[in-house]
């Protein structure tokens, strides 16, 4: 992209590792993306080369092997990975979260144990929140640990887990018995050590398999059911009982800027894909980008893109100067997302007949922008958290 979604104020390293990911997108990733999705297939070459490129470790601290990088260079690489195949970006999005939340709330022995096997790749993260009779109402939550000897005994059904299967390390947020009268204070997160695959992954824990999709093809999204699974204590993030919900919504606000980056790189490949067949498809004479109908869509679905990017920016370096960033985030992913979506399908109408054939890029796409709306937060919800921060800070006096 040669004008579009540029970022001001980028360091050289910044700029060297997105010229060597948008390289890697453009030859690993765009010219295989579509028969790997039709084939809903997990992209195995595409993650190994990622961890040659040690983008697992792009946020870890040095100290942890990592390259200490800040989100937005994350959020960045994620635009660019979506913009190849937003599947592949999910591979590495929860795994991201786990490490920020053990970075962030971690015990030493914690971080000393995972992160330098997160930064290589060998441990890859996940994270559950949601449950079967729940979205977004996380305080709701049914799965429990109740103390058994000197550890915990887990009992319940988590959903919607992004790499459940191809994941041996989960973030899992379950009830406790704080006593507090608060619901959102007897949550804690556990992290839960498995097996990769399906099954009966570990005495009490089954992930039953993969969750057939509209989209969202070759990452695998589970269930995962505990049924007297035991865990001992020193598996609690930071060793809190009780802050769960804290730390969880901590990862969540990072993942919200995950989310819009992936909408701005769709976005991007939407528009790129529309812009190349509008200058080639000629009717009455003449490429229909010079038509005006084509030209006017073109030039609103730029503009969407700007935006977004933009926003998605904004909120990232909120986040990285120590700000809270929970309006801006809920803004981006909002604004973000719901352009994806009319970009998409304005690219889609550009194609006209051939945007409807499984032979054109376009199809995945439109297959994809949905999943942007809910994850990680509808539209409604992402609106619901944006006018709370409001109010707070223009609250009648």
């Amino acid at each position: 992209m040669a004008r579009l979604a540029q970022t001001a104020g980028l360091t050289e390293i910044q700029q060297e590792i997105l010229s060597t990911v948008k390289t890697f997108v453009d030859k690993e990733i765009i010219p295989h993306a579509n028969a790997l999705e039709h084939a809903d297939e997990y992209p195995a070459d595409i993650v190994e080369g990622m961890k040659e490129m040690g983008l697992f470790g792009l946020t870890i601290p040095e100290e942890y092997g990592g390259l200490g990088e800040s989100l937005l260079t994350y959020a960045l690489v994620v635009e660019q990975i979506a913009r190849g195949w937003m599947s592949v970006s999910g591979v590495i999005n929860t795994h991201f979260i786990v490490a920020y939340m053990l970075t962030q709330h971690g015990t030493p022995e914690q971080k000393a144990k995972y992160l330098p096997r997160m930064a290589e790749g060998d441990v890859r993260g996940s994270f559950s929140m949601s449950e079967p009779d729940l979205g977004s109402d996380v305080v709701a939550i049914k799965t429990k640990a109740v103390a058994d000897g000197d550890g915990y005994r887990i009992d319940g059904a988590k959903m919607w887990l992004t790499n459940g299967g191809s994941s041996n390390l989960t973030a899992v947020l379950v009830k406790t018995d704080e006593g507090s009268p608060k619901p959102h204070q007897n949550l804690t997160c556990f992290l839960v050590d498995k097996p990769t695959g399906f099954g009966e992954v570990a005495p009490g824990l089954v992930v039953p398999g993969k969750i057939d999709k509209m989209g969202y093809k070759g990452v695998d999204t589970t269930e995962m059911v505990f049924d007297g699974y035991r865990i001992g204590g020193e598996q609690i993030l930071g060793g809190k009982r009780g802050a769960g919900f804290t730390q969880m919504m901590d990862g969540v606000e990072v993942g919200r800027v995950n989310v819009a980056a992936r909408a701005c790189g769709i976005s991007i490949r939407a528009f790129e894909l529309a812009a190349e067949y509008a200058q080639q498809r000629r009717t009455f004479g003449k490429p229909i980008a010079e038509h005006q109908a084509v030209a006017f869509k073109l030039a609103e679905m730029a503009t969407k893109v700007e935006a977004a990017h933009l926003m998605m920016v904004n909120a990232a370096r909120l986040k990285d100067a120590g700000t809270r960033n929970d309006v801006e985030a809920g803004m981006a992913k909002l604004l973000a997302s719901e352009y994806c979506a009319e970009v998409t399908q304005d690219s889609f109408r550009i194609h006209g007949g051939y945007g409807y054939s499984k032979e054109y890029e376009i199809e995945r796409l439109m297959r994809e922008a949905p999943f942007l709306l809910i994850g990680e937060g509808t539209s409604e919800i992402q609106k619901t958290i944006i006018s709370r921060g409001l109010l707070r800070e223009y609250r009648q006096r």
